[in-house]
C-alpha cells in the first residue's frame, strides 16, 4: 500500500486559512463553492466566515443577492510566534500576488 492509497489525515493549513485563501482568489465566490473546493460542509464555511468577520480578517458587502468579501490583509496572524506577520504573506503565497512586505 502506498501513501496515495489513503486520504491525508492532516494538512498544513487550517480550514480557516483555506477559506481565507479561497475568498482572496474570488471575492464574489459562493460559500457553497468554497465548501466543495475545500471538502467541508457549507455550514462549516459559514461558521468560519463568521469567525473571520468577527476577528476583523474580512468584511462583507451585500450586492443584490450575493456577497462580496474584502480581506483585511494587514491583520496579523493569531498565533504568538507569527503574530508580528500580516496575513498578506499567506495570501500572497497561495494567490501568486505580491501583496507587500511586512
Amino acid at each position: 500500500m502506498s501513501a496515495s492509497d489513503h486520504p491525508p489525515t492532516w494538512t498544513f493549513l487550517t480550514h480557516h486559512a483555506r477559506v481565507l485563501v479561497e475568498l482572496a482568489r474570488d471575492p464574489e465566490v459562493r460559500l457553497r463553492e468554497v465548501a466543495v473546493s475545500i471538502g467541508i460542509t457549507e455550514r462549516t464555511v459559514q461558521n468560519i466566515v463568521a469567525d473571520l468577520f468577527r476577528a476583523g480578517y474580512l468584511t462583507r458587502e451585500r450586492i443584490g443577492r450575493r456577497n462580496r468579501y474584502s480581506l483585511n490583509l494587514d491583520q496579523h496572524f493569531r498565533y504568538p510566534t507569527e503574530g508580528d506577520l500580516p496575513v498578506s504573506l499567506l495570501i500572497g503565497i497561495f494567490t501568486n500576488r505580491d501583496l507587500g512586505k511586512p
